[in-house]
């Protein structure tokens, strides 16, 4: 595998080793000695899949105490996929990066502790799987605001339409209200 470092600090692209033949192919999504060796280290809990229609977006979601690191992966679809780094003590808090994953290309992307994430679905049936490292509590749940101005994310929303939120999504807080990491 290929482990392209992205602009935040530990959030990376992986690219996985594909083996094809004349049946079909296959690549290994997750090699904890591989990923280790990547500077990868993480004991997964939980292992998620969302289904989603066009123009759903979910997020950006974190948990504080109960911190997430996650593996994310597009089983079918693609996925317009954004990291934003709530670490206040890091050189880029309140910065964020954006990815665009798909069902086609044999890759991860890697968002470790201290970040939100979210993504908007680009197609129908939109399966996304996500491993984390720690177990979804509602307690320790924070959403941030998908259109908080001073994130100034580029969501590739045709003109003047909007995604599809949940109650939960359309009340994410502002960067500057909501609670973050030291």
């Amino acid at each position: 595998m290929r482990v392209v470092p992205l602009a935040l600090p530990g959030v990376v692209l992986i690219e996985h080793r594909v083996f094809e033949d004349p049946r079909g192919a296959f690549f290994e999504s997750w090699n904890e000695r591989a990923f280790a060796a990547a500077g990868i280290e993480a004991r997964f809990v939980q292992e998620n899949v969302s289904v989603s229609k066009r123009s759903v977006l979910r997020g950006l979601h974190y948990q504080i105490p109960h911190t997430q690191g996650k593996l994310v992966r597009v089983l079918s679809g693609a996925i317009f996929d954004v990291v934003v780094d709530l670490r206040r003590s890091s050189p880029t808090f309140g910065r964020s990066l954006s990815v665009s994953l798909d069902a086609t290309r044999a890759q991860s992307l890697w968002v470790p502790h201290g970040y939100a994430h979210g993504f908007l679905c680009l197609a129908d049936d939109t399966r996304v799987q996500y491993k984390v490292t720690d177990f979804w509590s509602r307690e320790s749940e924070h959403t941030l605001a998908w259109n908080d101005p001073a994130l100034a994310i580029r969501w590739p929303l045709a003109a003047g339409a909007g995604p599809l939120l949940s109650d939960k999504d359309m009340r994410g807080a502002l960067l500057a209200q909501a609670e973050t990491f030291p």
